[in-house]
């Protein structure tokens, strides 16, 4: 393990462990500070909006810059800045601007990191690369979730803000550690994903003219609209039967998953190497309906947490592949961080859709017909992604006198 790629790993655990600053902790510390419930909404699905809608340019930008660690740079600078004007100005119109510059943020970290990966670990190492970078975000994400929460709860709130924006330099520094290899010093065997030597008659269009890149686009949309609303209709329900102790079984929910992420994730992306993409999907896809199912059927909040364990397995799945299938699919165009973005886009959308829905129909008939809605659709992105989306690994070349002699 070269310094770059311990560098790497550091770069995504304090990258995780900032970005959990902006969660849970956000509508609480306003509401501590007067905000109004619809004041609250109002600014994350501006949020919400500017995400969305910055998920493909972040990709360009990514794309378009040759030095990734300069973009990169200033994406954890602009994380630090928003956490420091919520810790200092917490008034509508600067938090308002914060967020959106975290948007906007956020759309460029992922990106970038994954062109990094990359570059450092090359086409064949990327799968290995990519599940320990989930990894060490996991375990980032788990212990910053730990250590904001005691601070909120021993010091004050706005310190949550104050140690968010402090975790940029740890993140700045892991960053400085992978300088001995950039862009320009690219791992041979990663060239054909890398802008600069994309060929001529490239256009982002090319990505919309590839039918499995909009199947996948199609996939992610399908997982990110029955996942992502399982959690926010079970906390009401959680809360109403659990009363005090309805924080505690959240924080489970939470937890859980980043725990099976964090252990699970290197050997997905060494699997994805050694037998393919297709199947891990399919595996990691399946759980959607599974999951949905059992939050329709069980009935004890505490019993509940378990089964978040099926979050952590397709987490693990989704967070490795969703980057490596878009290496495989632009190989050779240079659009690897467009194709990020668009993904970006599908799972956006998704989760927007997720929530509006499922609160629609837990209104209407009950948190269980909610839970089955949502299975329901983890059951078609299933049979989609089996029909429609092929095996996107390369496969291997043959070895020297493997081939048998005719005559």
């Amino acid at each position: 393990m070269t310094p770059s790629q311990r560098g790497l790993d550091w770069l995504n655990f304090f990258v995780g462990a900032a970005l959990t600053g902006f969660g849970a902790f956000v509508p609480v510390y306003l509401t501590l500070n007067a905000w109004t419930q619809a004041q609250i909404g109002v600014v994350l699905s501006a949020q919400t909006a500017t995400s969305t809608i910055c998920q493909v340019p972040g990709g360009a930008l990514v794309d378009a810059v040759p030095n990734r660690r300069l973009v990169l740079a200033a994406a954890i600078v602009g994380v630090a800045a928003s956490a420091l004007v919520f810790a200092v100005l917490p008034l509508r119109v600067p938090v308002l601007l914060a967020l959106l510059l975290l948007a906007f943020a956020g759309c460029v970290l992922g990106p970038a990191i994954a062109a990094i990966s990359l570059t450092l670990a090359g086409k064949k190492g990327l799968g290995e690369r990519l599940g320990r970078n989930a990894s060490y975000a996991a375990v980032g994400s788990g212990l910053g979730a730990a250590l904001m929460g005691s601070v909120g709860s021993w010091v004050s709130e706005r310190a949550v803000f104050l140690l968010t924006a402090a975790l940029a330099l740890p993140a700045l520094w892991a960053l400085w550690a992978t300088r001995q290899k950039d862009a320009h010093e690219a791992h041979p065997d990663a060239a054909g994903c890398l802008p600069e030597h994309a060929e001529t008659e490239s256009s982002p269009l090319i990505l919309l003219k590839d039918k499995r890149v909009l199947v996948f686009a199609a996939c992610v949309l399908l997982y990110h609209l029955s996942s992502a609303a399982v959690l926010p209709v079970a906390a009401s329900e959680v809360t109403r039967l659990a009363g005090r102790r309805a924080n505690l079984l959240i924080a489970a929910f939470i937890v859980v998953p980043q725990i099976v992420v964090a252990l699970a994730s290197p050997a997905v992306g060494r699997a994805a190497e050694r037998i393919g993409r297709r199947k891990l999907l399919l595996l990691g896809w399946a759980m959607l309906p599974l999951r949905g199912a059992l939050f329709a059927l069980i009935g004890n909040p505490l019993a509940l947490v378990p089964v978040q364990v099926l979050d952590g397995v397709g987490g693990a799945v989704f967070g490795v592949m969703l980057p490596l299938v878009a290496a495989d699919l632009t190989r050779g165009t240079g659009r690897y961080n467009l194709c990020l973005g668009l993904f970006g886009l599908a799972m956006s959308a998704g989760a927007g859709l997720s929530t509006t829905l499922a609160g629609a129909v837990a209104s209407l008939w009950g948190k269980a017909a909610a839970f089955w809605l949502l299975g329901a659709i983890g059951v078609a992105a299933v049979l989609l992604l089996r029909a429609a989306m092929p095996e996107t690994r390369l496969p291997a070349a043959p070895r020297l006198g493997a081939q048998v002699a005719v005559g």
